[in-house]
């Protein structure tokens, strides 16, 4: 049935923990499907790239709680092995409170937890800990716990019998160990790409896996769910096939596999534009996705990428539709400045500068001011936000995409909206709002196709 992942806090070991699993999985020839709880882009990329299949996000505060039970279900049924790994603090939500959190999704998925606990400046406190987690949440089930950072045979021993006292399993005990340090910055871990020894850490993870772990008692959590017993059939395309182009290169990757699919089921040719080569549109483009990234840490290239930019003007100007989010916002704006500071020409298509500046975090309800290229008056979606980089000057109210609030972070307007623009820092999880996708196609179809370019509109 599988289980979850999860842990008291982040940067217990939840990742490590999920990729050590299935490099064993791998090693043994056997599909696993992996799952991670939230809005998270870079720990699916990790996933992704071990265990050779897409990630899926879980997230009931985006898609809704039937939505993540087809997922689950649909999904995890096509693996021998299925492993959801959670987010933060089991019980870490919107705000203060559990939703949306991986217990939530325990709950919603009768799935057992495994808490990894980092345990290197711990000894006897470790049963208080566990014991707080385990009883929190009366219904919730705690297979057991996997230690991480054990420092030596006497610290395995006393972790040990602290747990034996209140009557958890032990599952594993990792040790220190280089292979299990996955570097970061500012927006969580590297992205896949970015990890050149990745395919070569699957080894010693592996090894690991079948040195410290349990796994006569792990194993059998493993096992996917049943498949469904009337999986529905995917839909046919949608009309004849239209050419969306969408930004896809180290400096702009942040998109959930579902998208993807989306687009495809409602006949789009999806063609990979990247910005960081310079590259023009695809030709026949009738459209743009801009996803998130991090071009901020691009900026001074694509600065210097002028037909690319040239191209996205001469799109905007010819009415194709545009979607951007958060990374895909940037790249629409006056001037980007990277991490130093220095500002570098982008698109010039909306009137702001970007600079670093306080993180913004947190799920966000919307509410249309207006109908938009996808959003319509009196919907309310929910998106999550997450980003350093400020805007500057900050959006006036009138002609604002929609006004946003969320726990912590005060109604305020965000986004351009247009006939042919959506430009938002809101993450959205088309899985959620699958009218999206739909409307952005509507608005392809009916524009023409982008002309090639003319002698003299190379730049």
């Amino acid at each position: 049935m599988a289980c979850l992942i999860a842990a008291p806090c982040s940067g217990s070991g939840k990742t490590l923990l999920s990729l050590a699993l299935t490099a064993l999985a791998r090693r043994r020839g056997q599909s696993i499907q992996l799952f991670k709880v939230g809005p998270d882009y870079l720990d699916p990329q990790l996933h992704t790239a071990a265990s050779g299949q897409p990630c899926r996000n879980l997230d009931p505060l985006l898609c809704g709680e039937a939505w993540v039970q087809r997922s689950f279900q649909h999904h995890g049924s096509r693996s021998q092995l299925a492993l959801v790994e959670g987010v933060m603090g089991l019980f870490d939500g919107r705000g203060p409170s559990s939703e949306g959190s991986s217990a939530h999704v325990a709950a919603l998925l009768n799935l057992p937890v495994v808490l990894v606990v980092e345990a290197s400046r711990q000894a006897g406190s470790l049963a208080a800990l566990v014991r707080g987690f385990r009883d929190h949440q009366p219904g919730l089930a705690m297979a057991g716990v996997v230690l991480n950072g054990v420092g030596s045979d006497r610290h395995h021993a006393l972790l040990q019998e602290s747990l034996e006292r209140i009557g958890m399993p032990l599952l594993g005990a990792l040790p220190r160990h280089s292979s299990l340090e996955l570097p970061s910055r500012h927006l969580g871990l590297l992205p896949a790409h970015e990890l050149t020894d990745l395919q070569q850490r699957l080894g010693p993870w592996a090894d690991l896996a079948e040195q410290h772990l349990q796994l006569q008692a792990l194993w059998p959590l493993l096992q996917a769910p049943q498949a469904p017993a009337h999986a529905p059939e995917p839909a046919p395309p949608a009309g004849p096939a239209v050419t969306l182009a969408i930004a896809s290169d180290a400096a702009f990757h942040f998109r959930y596999p579902e998208a993807s699919e989306l687009l495809a089921q409602q006949g789009v040719a999806l063609q990979p534009w990247s910005p960081l080569a310079d590259q023009p549109l695809p030709t026949g483009c009738r459209g743009l996705v801009l996803p998130g990234g991090y071009p901020e840490l691009h900026a001074s290239q694509l600065g210097q990428s002028r037909r690319s930019l040239a191209e996205l003007r001469r799109a905007h100007g010819a009415g194709l539709p545009i979607y951007a989010e958060c990374g895909g916002l940037l790249l629409l704006g006056q001037r980007l400045a990277d991490a130093d500071g220095t500002p570098h020409p982008m698109a010039g298509i909306l009137p702001f500068a970007a600079h670093r500046g306080a993180l913004s975090l947190g799920y966000r309800e919307a509410d249309p001011g207006g109908d938009g290229l996808v959003v319509r008056r009196g919907e309310r979606l929910c998106g999550h936000e997450f980003h350093r980089w400020q805007l500057q000057p900050p959006l006036a109210g009138d002609g604002a995409l929609w006004q946003l609030e969320g726990w912590g972070s005060p109604r305020r307007p965000e986004g351009w909206s247009a006939p042919h623009l959506h430009a938002s820092w809101l993450h959205l999880h088309w899985g959620g709002c699958p009218q999206l996708p739909q409307r952005l196609v509507a608005a392809a179809r009916r524009a023409n196709p982008l002309p090639p370019l003319s002698r003299d509109d190379h730049p």
